[in-house]
C-alpha cells in the first residue's frame, strides 16, 4: 500500500488514500445554507481521495456555532445539492460529516430554548455568539424518549445528505460534540442503560450508527471517534476506561460493514489506536490531531507502515487546493493562515493559490 494508491471504504472507491479531514469553517450564514462560496472551496480540492464535509447540524437544537451548516431545511438540503454537483464535476467524492453539538452552544446560537446533554454537566468556559461571548448554560439532560428522537433526527439527516447527492456521511462521534458525551464518565453521569459502564455509555452511540447504517446504507457510512482527546471537557483520563469504553463501541459497530472508522489521536501508532483497528476489522483512517500538522511523510508512514488504509489530513487540506499532487510531486507547500480558519469570506477559503497559479 502507498498513500497515493487507490483503495475502497464500504462503498467508497477512492482514488488515493489522502483524506480532507472534517474542518469547521463558519461559511454557511445565518441561515446555515452552503452557497457558492462552500461549493467552490470543496470542489477546489476535489482532487483528495475523499472529502469529509465540515461538521454539519442535523437538528436546529444541534447548532454549535454562528456560520455553521445544516441539513434540515430545504433551502440547506438544496445549498448542499449544488456543492455535491460541483464536487462530483471535479471527479470528487464527498461525505457529510453529521454533528449534533449536544452542550457545546446556546439558545443564542441555535435558536431554542435550550441546550441539551447527556447529563446536566455544563462546560466551564464560553462560547462565541454573534452579540459575544456568553458562558455555556446547564444541559437539559435527555430524557430516554428524547434520545430516540434524536436518534431519528440523525437518521433523516443522513437521508437529506443522500437525497442531496452526497456519497455517504461520517457520524461525528469526537471532539466533546454529543455523541462524544455520552461516553466519557465526566459528562455523561446518567444512571439508567446509557450510563454507567463502558458498554452502556457506548449505548447511544452504536444506536445512532446502527440506524443510520440500516437507513441509507453501512457502505456509505463511517464515523469519527477521539479516545482521550479531553476537548471541551469531555475528559477520558484514566486508560483503562477510556480503552473499554472504546472497545465497546467498536465492537458494536463492527458487525454493521460501515466504510470506516476514522481515529483522531496523537498516537496514532500506539497499541489503542491500532486495538481498536484490528477490533474493528474495516477500513480504519487516522489522524495524529491539533498538536502537529500532519505532515507528507508521516502520511506515507502511516500507509505504508499499515498503520491504516488512509489517512485525514486537516489544516494542509485548508491550505494547499491541490495537495495530493503537490505531494505525489515533492513540491513546496501553502502556509496555512490559522487567523482566516473561521469567517464569513473568501479570504482563507478559496483564495490559496494552486501550483500552475
Amino acid at each position: 500500500m502507498d498513500l497515493f494508491s487507490p483503495v475502497s471504504l464500504g462503498d467508497l472507491h477512492l482514488p488515493n488514500r489522502v483524506v480532507m479531514a472534517p474542518l469547521t469553517r463558519t461559511r454557511s450564514g445565518e441561515a446555515g445554507i452552503p452557497g457558492p462560496l462552500v461549493a467552490e472551496h470543496y470542489a477546489q480540492r476535489a482532487s483528495v481521495g475523499l472529502i469529509i464535509t465540515e461538521g454539519t447540524y442535523p437538528s436546529h437544537e444541534s447548532r454549535a456555532y454562528p456560520g455553521q451548516p445544516g441539513i434540515v431545511t430545504d433551502e440547506q438540503i438544496a445549498g448542499w445539492r449544488a456543492v455535491a454537483d460541483a464536487v462530483h464535476a471535479k471527479g470528487g467524492r464527498i461525505v457529510m460529516q453529521l454533528m449534533h453539538s449536544g452542550r457545546v452552544s446556546h439558545p443564542l446560537i441555535n435558536g431554542t430554548d435550550r441546550v441539551v446533554a447527556p447529563s446536566a454537566v455544563a462546560i466551564d468556559g464560553e462560547t462565541r455568539t454573534t452579540t459575544g461571548k456568553v458562558a455555556y448554560p446547564v444541559p437539559h439532560a435527555l430524557t430516554t424518549e428524547e434520545l430516540a428522537t434524536v436518534r431519528d433526527e440523525f437518521v433523516t439527516a443522513a437521508k437529506n445528505a443522500i437525497a442531496a447527492g452526497l456519497d455517504g456521511v461520517e457520524v461525528h462521534g469526537a471532539n466533546g460534540y454529543l455523541l462524544h458525551q455520552f461516553l466519557s464518565p465526566v459528562s455523561n453521569v446518567r444512571d439508567d442503560q446509557y450510563g454507567g459502564s463502558a458498554e452502556a455509555r457506548a449505548r447511544f452511540v452504536v444506536e445512532v450508527t446502527t440506524a443510520i447504517a440500516e437507513a441509507v446504507g453501512a457502505g456509505r457510512v463511517g464515523i469519527r471517534l477521539s479516545p482521550m482527546h479531553n476537548i471541551q471537557d469531555v475528559f477520558e483520563t484514566d486508560l483503562a476506561d477510556a480503552t473499554a469504553t472504546y472497545e465497546a463501541v467498536v465492537d458494536g459497530l463492527a458487525p454493521l460493514g460501515l466504510a470506516y472508522v476514522s481515529v483522531l489521536h496523537s498516537e496514532p501508532t500506539g497499541a489503542l489506536v491500532q486495538d481498536l483497528r484490528e477490533r474493528f476489522g474495516g477500513p480504519f483512517i487516522v489522524n495524529s490531531g491539533f498538536s502537529s500538522v500532519t505532515s507528507r511523510d508521516e502520511a506515507i508512514a502511516l500507509v505504508e507502515d499499515s498503520h491504516a488504509d488512509a489517512v485525514a489530513v486537516g489544516r494542509l487540506a485548508i491550505a494547499n487546493p491541490d495537495l495530493v499532487e503537490r505531494w505525489k510531486g515533492e513540491h513546496p507547500e501553502n502556509e496555512p493562515n490559522a487567523a482566516t480558519f473561521y469567517g464569513p469570506g473568501a479570504e482563507g477559503y478559496t483564495d490559496y493559490p494552486r501550483l500552475s497559479a
